[in-house]
């Protein structure tokens, strides 16, 4: 809107409403243009977090004139479609609808860790702004539909992850999807650990203790494998540390593309020992999150077992 008002300005005079995508798709539906927080909220720089209002800028701008009305993120308007009396709810950032099953169902704080191409780390429970130094370390607000902001770390672990599989696979010249049956296996785990050195250069992102190039100690797929695991694992452990201090908050829950993953599941539990670690699968997470923000179910705490596949996970043992 800042980029159009001073590069296409006879564009922006012509704009009666400006709506992110969510609102956008109920506007199509009920033809009624609102507003609502978590879309405002989540990494743009709209809102200050600190004033509950949008940023002195926009006004500054008369950005605001062009913004539709707020509302709430649970408003619906009921609406004839077709025949049928159906609630069309008002939009909810994809994030923010991820995570409201969680904290509807779950009373205890938690961090809950999205995984896949991004493995996003997520903490609901916190009343502080951003400092200085959050936010040189990459941390970010998403927002609960109450407003609330929800501090988050963002690390490419997918891609990287995908990045250096395809350059394993190659390099012991095993199929590309052969990653997918190696579980963990503790024998190996503690070989790679004895006299470990980080040996992999990371192309998505940069770390203080990477070399300069990958190096392969290993003359099987397995153990590379596992080392690979073990340093992504580590950066996935700093990332939660980031967002949350796991002193405290005790309950950690994982989704995404990682759950299938023997090796990081045991190792992240193994490395957040003091820390209660469940999986859950829900393909559709943003969509129900999305029917439940304009719904009146109350959930509890057995929704997640039920429609989440909860899984519990427990450390391995150590032995001495």
């Amino acid at each position: 809107m800042y980029w159009l008002k001073y590069k296409k300005p006879e564009i922006f005079k012509k704009i009666k409403y400006s709506l992110h995508l969510p609102q956008y798709l109920s506007y199509i539906f009920s033809g009624v243009p609102l507003n609502e927080y978590t879309s405002i909220g989540c990494h743009t720089n709209l809102w200050n977090y600190e004033t509950k209002d949008y940023q002195d800028w926009v006004y500054q701008e008369e950005i605001h004139k062009i913004l539709p009305p707020i509302v709430s993120t649970e408003t619906s308007l009921n609406m004839n479609y077709n025949g049928k009396r159906i609630k069309i709810g008002v939009g909810i950032h994809d994030s923010s609808s991820a995570l409201l099953p969680y904290v509807r169902s779950i009373k205890k704080p938690f961090v809950l860790v999205s995984t896949g191409t991004w493995s996003i780390a997520l903490n609901p429970f916190v009343d502080k702004p951003l400092t200085k130094e959050d936010v040189e370390a990459d941390c970010i607000n998403y927002m609960r539909i109450n407003g609330k902001p929800v501090k988050s770390s963002r690390l490419f672990l997918g891609n990287e992850y995908k990045i250096q599989v395809n350059k394993l696979s190659e390099k012991f010249n095993v199929d590309k999807d052969y990653h997918k049956t190696v579980e963990f296996n503790y024998d190996v785990y503690f070989e790679v650990l004895q006299d470990f050195k980080h040996s992999f250069k990371w192309e998505s992102f940069q770390d203080k203790d990477m070399p300069e190039k990958t190096k392969y100690l290993y003359n099987n797929f397995e153990h590379a494998y596992h080392h690979l695991m073990i340093e992504l694992v580590k950066l996935q452990v700093d990332s939660i540390k980031t967002i949350a201090d796991t002193q405290k908050i005790d309950r950690l829950y994982v989704d995404g593309g990682f759950t299938d993953n023997d090796i990081y599941i045991k190792l992240l539990s193994h490395y957040l020992r003091g820390m209660k670690l469940r999986t859950t699968k829900a393909s559709l997470g943003s969509a129900l999150g999305a029917a439940i923000a304009i719904s009146d179910t109350k959930l509890n705490s057995k929704f997640l077992r039920k429609n989440y596949a909860l899984k519990k996970h427990v450390p391995f043992i150590v032995n001495d």
